[in-house]
C-alpha cells in the first residue's frame, strides 16, 4: 500500500509539473485534471496506512527533462506504461479494499484521455524526419563504405563524405518544400525542410566524426556503422513509444536496408578502383 502510494503522489507532482510546462490551454486543463486525480488516489491509500510518503523526486526529474527534450508525446507515452501497470494492479484488489474499484476506473480512463491529449507539432512532421534520417543513413553509409575501400585515405573520405552529405541535405530539404507545397497538406512547407534538413545533417555529421578523429579507414567505417545502427535503433524507439508502432519491425527493415546498401558500396568501391587503376 505504501509504494501504491507513493507511487501516486509521484505521478502527482510528473502531471502538475508537466501542466505548468504545457502551452496548450486545453491539454494543460487535462493535465491538471489527472494530477487531481492522482492526489485523490494518494488521500485514499493514506487513509489505509496512516502514513505520509515522499514522493520519487528522481523520477519527476526525469519525466519533466524527458518531455522538454523529446516532447510532451514521448514523455506521457511513457507515463502510460506506468498507468497501465497501476491499472492491473489496482483491478486485483477491487472489492478487498475500499476505493480501489474508483481508483482502477479512472486510471483506465487516464489513458483515454492522455490518447486523445497527444496532438504536438513534432508528430505532425514526423514524416520529414523519417525522410531526411532514412536517406542520410541509407545515402551516406553506402557512400563512406564505397569511398573507403576506393579512397583509403581518412582526410579525403572525411571530405567527400561532408561535401556529398551536406549537398545531398540541402537537396531534400528543398525537395521536402516543394513537395510539402504542391501537396497542399495544411503543413508548413518551410517547417518540413527544416525537419528534414537538420535530421539529415545530424545524421551526416554523426557519420563522418569517426573519420576525423582515427585514422585507419576501415576502423572507422565500422564505427560509422556502429553509429547507424545506433541512430537507428533510438530513432525507432523514440517513433515506436510516440506513434504506437511496433519497434523490431521497423528497426530491422531500416537496420536491413543501410546494411545492404553499404554492402553493395563497398564492393562497388573495389570494383570501381580496380576497374580505373586509381592508387591514392
Amino acid at each position: 500500500m505504501l509504494a501504491y502510494q507513493r507511487n501516486e503522489i509521484t505521478e502527482h507532482h510528473i502531471y502538475h509539473r508537466l501542466a505548468r510546462l504545457e502551452k496548450s490551454h486545453a491539454n494543460r486543463e487535462i493535465l491538471e485534471r489527472i494530477a487531481q486525480d492522482e492526489m485523490r488516489h494518494y488521500a485514499i491509500w493514506r487513509a489505509h496506512t496512516g502514513h505520509d510518503v515522499k514522493p520519487n523526486l528522481w523520477m519527476v526529474w526525469r519525466y519533466c527533462w524527458i518531455s522538454r527534450i523529446l516532447g510532451l508525446t514521448f514523455g506521457i507515452k511513457l507515463m502510460e506504461g506506468g498507468e497501465d501497470a497501476a491499472q492491473k494492479h489496482y483491478q486485483r484488489l477491487v472489492g478487498v479494499i475500499d476505493g480501489v474499484e474508483t481508483m482502477a476506473r479512472e486510471e483506465s480512463d487516464h489513458e483515454a484521455r492522455l490518447l486523445g491529449l497527444l496532438d504536438e507539432e513534432r508528430l505532425h512532421y514526423m514524416g520529414s524526419m523519417v525522410l531526411g534520417l532514412n536517406d542520410a543513413l541509407v545515402e551516406l553509409t553506402g557512400a563512406l563504405a564505397g569511398l573507403t575501400l576506393a579512397l583509403r585515405n581518412v582526410r579525403l573520405i572525411a571530405l567527400s563524405g561532408l561535401i556529398i552529405g551536406i549537398a545531398a541535405a540541402m537537396s531534400m530539404a528543398a525537395s521536402e518544400y516543394l513537395s510539402t507545397k504542391a501537396e497542399k497538406s495544411g503543413k508548413n512547407p518551410l517547417k518540413s525542410a527544416a525537419y528534414t534538413g537538420v535530421a539529415y545533417i545530424i545524421t551526416v555529421m554523426l557519420l563522418v566524426a569517426p573519420y576525423l578523429l582515427l585514422n585507419n579507414p576501415f576502423h572507422c567505417l565500422s564505427l560509422t556503422l556502429i553509429a547507424a545502427m545506433s541512430i537507428i535503433a533510438a530513432f525507432n524507439y523514440y517513433v515506436s513509444v510516440a506513434t504506437d508502432r511496433p519497434f523490431a519491425r521497423h528497426f530491422m527493415e531500416m537496420a536491413g536496408v543501410s546494411l545492404g546498401v553499404a554492402i553493395l558500396s563497398f564492393g562497388m568501391g573495389y570494383v570501381i578502383r580496380t576497374f580505373l587503376g586509381v592508387d591514392v
